[in-house]
């Protein structure tokens, strides 16, 4: 059985476990640096505020661990405060993780009630529901950096090797096209 590690320090991370759970992942929390021991085939960053969720992966000794496995080549998927977490750049903030070679914007659509819904393209898979709350955006992408959908021609889903991202929440929606896609990038994992 596949099995996901989910940073469970603040934020959305309950619904991403039932979306993964639905594909037949099991899935544990990760709320301290021990939980990292126990290999997991990938690894979700939830949505939730990403200067707390930084803060608390510093001071927890988490970091370091949730780097080394991703620069491993282990699975991640990021959302909203997630890809905040990966990016290499954060205008006007912190990087934290900074395996992601992209740039991003906080909040670039306002704060709470600049939250809206969209629907898109997603990786030539077809149309999903995005929700988008508090969401950064996309402000550049580094070289070998893949967009996988885009809403009003800003990339909102990017992959980076093993590294998917997305500034809206899939976790909110009953679509589970994105799960499956990382749950995807295990098995080509697997296969190299």
């Amino acid at each position: 059985m596949t099995l996901v590690g989910v940073l469970a320090v603040q934020g959305a991370f309950v619904e991403h476990e039932a979306s993964l759970s639905r594909l037949g992942a099991e899935c544990y929390e990760i709320r301290k640096a021990a939980d990292l021991g126990r290999s997991p085939d990938a690894l979700v960053i939830p949505g939730g505020e990403s200067t707390v969720m930084g803060k608390l992966t510093r001071d927890l000794g988490m970091l370091d661990r949730l780097r080394g496995l991703i620069e491993d080549g282990t699975p991640v998927l990021g959302t909203c405060a997630g890809m905040i977490l990966l990016a290499r750049g954060v205008e006007g903030g912190i990087t934290h993780l900074g395996t992601m070679p992209i740039t991003v914007r906080r909040n670039a659509y306002g704060r709470q009630l600049g939250s809206f819904s969209a629907v898109s393209d997603f990786a030539g898979l077809g149309e999903i529901p995005l929700e988008f709350i508090r969401a950064p955006a996309v402000v550049s992408v580094g070289e070998g950096v893949e967009t996988l959908a885009e809403v009003d021609g800003v990339p909102v889903a990017v992959r980076y090797g093993n590294q998917l991202v997305t500034a809206f929440h899939p976790e909110l929606t009953d679509d589970l096209t994105v799960h499956r896609f990382l749950l995807g990038l295990i098995q080509r994992r697997i296969a190299f």
